[in-house]
């Protein structure tokens, strides 16, 4: 993997727009990712980064912290171009999923329920203040010109709708499907779900559905205002083209418009920790049968990536 000198290094040698280009490509072919996919277009200066499980499609620990590795990728990258006074190679950082019908179905349930048993706080607040980490960073990227998008092609479950949510666009396909069953087992999405759909919906409504724990539909949350763009089946990464114009069209106003809803509905990584701490003291208060009904719903999880490994 290129460190931040190396990419320093080849920012500074000044390259043409299209050996710079090049450069890039080739030190995000370098990364070393296991579940994660990246490309990079140079042409509209993407990077596309997609979940390629090969466990449980969740947020492992391993998925978190290969997260936090394309985020500083994204940055370094980025801050390499402007100390060379290069363009920015960067516009737009796209997350998707290659899991057929899966985007991303939530948190580790059976890391919580071992670490609830075993009465692990330390580990467990560092798991979810990790995820709020992901998340939070997700929603500004350390205050670059990179708009960050979810491309929802499949299920986005708790922690799932929650990392769908922080990015700056949301575009999903009319097929997938977002809830937030937390309140199954006893519990509430407590690693950003309440301070981003906050900032898009009214808070009545984001609490009425996040006690529900109901599924809902592209289409409706396309219509109270939770995802920006509605795709047609397959037809999620052309829609998304269209929606951000060719060559940068769009890219300025898109920026601007994520800082004026900063400067609207600012949100702090201290309020993300706090609500998280919160979501620690009541997983501790957690009773066995609620405990046995998340890792059902574990199960569940390993049953849906199976099926994405089945032959068509």
């Amino acid at each position: 993997m290129a460190s931040p000198a190396q990419l320093i290094d080849l920012a500074a040698q000044r390259q043409s727009g299209a050996a710079a280009g090049n450069s890039v490509a080739a030190i995000v072919a370098a990364q070393r990712l296991t579940q994660f996919r990246l490309q990079y277009d140079g042409d509209e200066r993407i990077l596309w980064c997609q979940f390629e499980y090969t466990g449980r499609p969740c947020f492992s620990p391993t998925v978190l912290n290969e997260a936090q590795q394309v985020q500083r990728l994204v940055r370094d990258l980025s801050l390499a171009a402007t100390g060379a006074g290069d363009e920015p190679p960067l516009r737009y950082l796209v997350l998707g999923s290659r899991a057929p019908g899966v985007w991303n179905l939530g948190g580790d349930l059976e890391l919580f329920a071992n670490l609830i048993r075993r009465r692990d706080r330390g580990e467990l607040t560092r798991y979810a203040h990790q995820c709020c980490e992901v998340g939070y960073i997700n929603s500004s990227l350390y205050q670059l010109p990179v708009v960050t998008v979810a491309l929802v092609q499949g299920d986005a479950l708790g922690g799932g709708f929650e990392a769908a949510m922080s990015s700056n666009l949301v575009v999903a396909e009319r097929s997938a499907k977002f809830g937030l069953p937390e309140v199954l087992f006893n519990l509430f999405p407590g690693m950003g779900a309440y301070t981003f759909m906050a900032r898009r919906i009214a808070p009545g409504l984001a609490e009425r559905m996040i006690l529900s724990g109901e599924i809902f539909t592209a289409e409706k949350l396309h219509e109270i205002g939770l995802i920006d763009v509605l795709a047609p089946d397959g037809a999620g990464v052309e829609t998304f083209y269209d929606a951000i114009g060719h060559n940068g069209k769009r890219h300025q106003t898109h920026v601007a418009l994520r800082a004026a809803r900063r400067l609207v509905n600012p949100i702090g990584f201290e309020e993300m920790a706090r609500i998280a701490d919160l979501w620690v003291e009541a997983a501790f208060k957690l009773e066995e049968s609620d405990l046995k009904k998340m890792l059902r719903l574990a199960s569940a999880q390993d049953r849906r990536r199976e099926r994405t490994l089945q032959p068509a």
